[in-house]
């Protein structure tokens, strides 16, 4: 029996991984939950996985949710609340799937704590690498990837020698528009974009999948999961989201890991490791996929995957301004705002105006995470970058 904590669980990955967790009830028991304002769906959470202590986003969710459920688990808010549930002791593992830099805190506890991660919070690396991986060589914590394309860099790279890789190749979707002419990108809407073609997502991801931003940040968490250096990283389009992501060897032989378009799959494989269930997902058939395509991805229609490189290669606080700018663009983009393209505008006026500083501590990157955030809503009050 693994006993694990949840952190998003009320979102498309915590929803999912409730469903495994459902498939498998003599296997996990879940002591813990963590979500945000979404208390009617927590709710309903609790009555079916009786965790021990509930965490939410702030104290008048506490209340709703109270309203609902009584007294039946602890609750407690805020992300105080959130590292509680992280290292809360009925817990051997943690799924990290809180969205962006809010997961840092208590995914950071939680390793330090010892707990094994399954990580879908993909900002904590991006924001932290280093610390990350430092607490959890010290700790011993194992940190598991849930996103499709770092598991299945993870599942090739089994029982093969590091020294015989030569790169490592994530594959994007390529978004909505990838074949849409650069003129037009300016005018895409908010809805437009949150029409992904291949995965059903959440609204911030589903942008960043828009704007090649979320392979980016997959590129530098992939540097720090991996311990692969920059230049041996790849992103290659590839539409039909069949291939998860590939490993080359020294000899020119691939490793790819495919099969349908089902985070129930990473989240299982993150879950079981390192054992491997059978799984009541649909059967992948590799023959009604037909032809797959790869292509090049286009960094002139979409700039965030080379501004996320520069950012991995500046190294220091730099990723972690680029997540916090990127963030605050994708609210705007959401809200109406600004335009898709201003997304990337708004990304690279911020940094270049941050100051330059050590990764070394979480608190520092989180110093850089709210000085970035600053920047990025200056940009945007001055007028869209006048």
């Amino acid at each position: 029996m693994k006993r694990l904590a949840i952190l998003g669980s009320t979102g498309s990955i915590g929803v999912s991984t409730l469903d495994v967790v459902g498939a498998y009830p003599d296997r996990f028991e879940v002591t813990a939950l963590g979500a945000g304002a979404n208390t009617d769906l927590l709710a309903e959470q609790v009555d079916r996985f009786e965790p021990q202590i509930v965490a939410v986003k702030d104290a008048a969710a506490a209340d709703r949710l109270r309203r609902h459920i009584g007294d039946r688990c602890t609750i407690v808010a805020g992300v105080p609340g959130q590292v509680d549930v992280a290292t809360s002791a009925g817990a051997d593992m943690v799924l990290s799937a809180l969205v962006g830099a809010i997961g840092l805190r208590p995914t950071f506890a939680a390793i330090e704590a010892g707990r094994d991660v399954a990580l879908a919070n993909k900002e904590t690396l991006v924001v932290a690498g280093r610390a990350i991986t430092a607490a959890a060589e010290a700790s011993g914590a194992k940190l598991l990837p849930v996103d499709s394309e770092h598991n299945a860099i993870h599942q090739c790279l089994r029982g093969e020698d590091a020294a015989e890789v030569r790169r490592l190749w994530l594959t994007a979707s390529g978004g909505p528009f990838r074949a849409m002419a650069a003129e037009h990108l300016g005018n895409v809407t908010p809805e437009q974009a949150l029409n992904h073609p291949t995965w059903k997502m959440g609204p911030k991801i589903t942008i960043d999948s828009a704007t090649l931003m979320n392979k980016g940040l997959e590129v530098i968490e992939a540097r720090w999961l991996f311990d692969v250096a920059p230049d041996r990283i790849r992103v290659v389009v590839h539409p039909q989201s069949v291939v998860h992501s590939m490993v080359e060897f020294i000899d020119g032989s691939f490793k790819a890991q495919l099969g349908v378009t089902d985070m129930r799959h990473p989240i299982q494989y993150a879950l079981s490791w390192p054992e491997r269930w059978a799984a009541s997902l649909p059967d992948f058939d590799p023959v009604s996929v037909g032809a797959l395509v790869f292509e090049r991805p286009d960094t002139e229609r979409f700039p965030c995957l080379a501004l996320a490189y520069a950012a991995l290669e500046a190294g220091g606080t730099a990723p972690a301004v680029l997540n916090a700018a990127n963030e605050v663009a994708v609210e705007s983009f959401l809200a109406g705002r600004i335009g898709f393209m201003q997304i990337a505008a708004m990304i690279e006026a911020t940094l270049e105006a941050a100051d330059d500083g050590s990764d070394k501590t979480v608190d520092g990157v989180l110093e850089a995470d709210s000085q970035a955030r600053a920047l990025a809503r200056e940009w945007l009050e001055q007028g869209v970058g006048s």
